[in-house]
């Protein structure tokens, strides 16, 4: 088994994006607390599953946490 590297960060929904056309999903803008400010917001697909496999979405207002993960064997350990 393969160890993870993971790092938590806090982010609140900005506001929930209807597509502009109807094959494209809906998009969600996360305004990322601990990232720079030209950075600071991301937008991902719409679309979440619960505990029991159904889809759910985002709603704005929301706070949620943010999960960057990566093996091991692709990070590299930080310089004093």
């Amino acid at each position: 088994m393969i160890k993870k590297k993971r790092k938590e960060l806090r982010g609140r929904i900005n506001k929930v994006l209807k597509p502009i056309l109807p094959h494209e999903p809906e998009k969600a803008e996360i305004s990322v607390e601990d990232a720079d400010d030209l950075y600071r917001e991301i937008r991902v697909e719409n679309v979440l599953t619960d505990e029991n496999g159904e889809k759910t979405r985002l709603k704005p207002g929301a706070d949620v946490d943010i999960v960057i993960e990566a093996d091991t064997d692709a990070t590299s350990k930080k310089p004093d």
